[in-house]
């Protein structure tokens, strides 16, 4: 399923400012945009960024109150009433020659700059990474293992960046691929997936958490992606590779399970105030883009390392068993067979009256042989 392309949105001080410039509160703007005065909060500070149909109510009443401010700096200010002054009679000028004034040359005005690849990153690292590791922070109860799922994450998309520049939504990308790295199985046999980290402080906190871990890591994921980075279920069951009745069934047995041991959640409001509260009281800090962008080269070059020699020892193979290889055939070797009938051997004894004389008669013949036998006729 495709998505739309999201609302641009202004960047979070410009939307603090729209707010104070129309004498709204946090707590009157969340009422109407229909969430928790905390999320507005969150908002404005850039740690999160509202989705689906939140993201559009909020993007149409900043739109209108950019347009109320432009309207009112654009009305004219009343000018002050001047007392009319009495006509004066009318000096005779000296006629002067005007010379011909040289016409100013229209300015052309500068372009947008284009951005490198690597500011595009930079700026996309800054914008998304922060909000990213909190939530796979939920997703996982690991801090370390966040950040990492992250980072690798934004080295994925920095490898294939022609492709995730050109995408509709460039941080859904790499939000997927942190939660497929994160939620991977083979997570629980490194080493430091058998030390536990140290709970959150708050019990509250620590409560959630634990109910979260319970859950299974797809209701946890659609869990997490509806009632806490707040998309819709279209875009949700879209990003879990499911479809949006199944998606419906995990978000629907999530709710239930969350609401089963902590009963003041049952309201997806207040769980999912509950949600962003948990996320930002833990101190979470993702790496420096430049060292994230090194990081995925200096891997991309240990694995363009790895597979030449492994192509060259893969050769090396090959003509070592060509040059070693037998040119001709040769039959094998029939196995021997026992031989039966022949006498044992008898050990060397002395020699009988017959066998001496055999012996002194065969040394007395002449050592030629007989003589030739001639033919005769009968």
């Amino acid at each position: 399923m495709t998505r739309g392309p999201a609302t641009p949105l202004p960047p979070p001080k410009e939307r603090r400012r729209l707010r104070e410039s129309a004498a709204l509160t946090q707590p009157q703007l969340a009422t109407q945009v229909g969430v928790a005065p905390g999320t507005v909060r969150a908002w404005e500070s850039g740690r999160t960024t509202p989705r689906g149909r939140k993201r559009e109510a909020y993007a149409k009443l900043l739109k209108t109150l950019a347009e109320e401010e432009a309207a009112q700096a654009q009305a004219p200010e009343p000018e002050p009433e001047q007392e009319p002054k009495p006509e004066a009679e009318p000096q005779p000028q000296p006629e002067l020659e005007m010379e011909p004034q040289p016409q100013p040359q229209p300015v052309a005005a500068p372009g947008p700059t284009a951005l490198t690849p690597a500011q595009a990153f930079d700026a996309l690292y800054a914008f998304g990474a922060p909000a990213l590791v909190r939530q796979t922070f939920l997703l996982t109860g690991r801090r370390e293992q966040a950040r990492e799922s992250v980072e690798r994450a934004f080295q994925a998309a920095w490898e294939r960046w022609p492709e995730v520049a050109r995408d509709r939504d460039p941080v859904g990308w790499v939000r997927a691929t942190a939660y497929e790295y994160a939620l991977s199985p083979w997570q629980r046999f490194r080493p430091r997936h058998r030390h536990p980290e140290p709970p959150p402080a708050d019990p509250g906190d620590r409560t959630l958490l634990n109910t979260l871990l319970r859950l299974p890591a797809r209701h946890r994921r659609t869990l997490v992606l509806y009632d806490g980075v707040g998309l819709d279920l279209p875009e949700t069951a879209a990003e879990t590779e499911a479809s949006t009745p199944a998606a419906a069934n995990r978000l629907l047995h999530a709710r239930e399970a969350v609401a089963a041991r902590l009963p003041a959640l049952a309201d997806p409001q207040v769980l999912h105030r509950r949600l962003a509260e948990l996320a930002s009281n833990e101190r979470l800090r993702a790496a420096e883009p430049p060292a994230v962008r090194r990081g995925g080269e200096r891997r991309a070059r240990l694995r363009t390392r790895a597979a030449i020699a492994f192509t060259v020892a893969l050769i090396g193979t090959t003509a070592l068993t060509v040059r070693t290889a037998p040119t001709h055939y040769e039959p094998p070797v029939s196995p021997g067979q026992a031989v039966r009938g022949v006498p044992h051997r008898v050990a060397p004894g002395a020699l009988s009256d017959e066998e001496l004389e055999l012996r002194q008669k065969l040394r007395d013949q002449v050592q030629d042989g007989p003589e030739r036998l001639l033919p005769r006729p009968e």
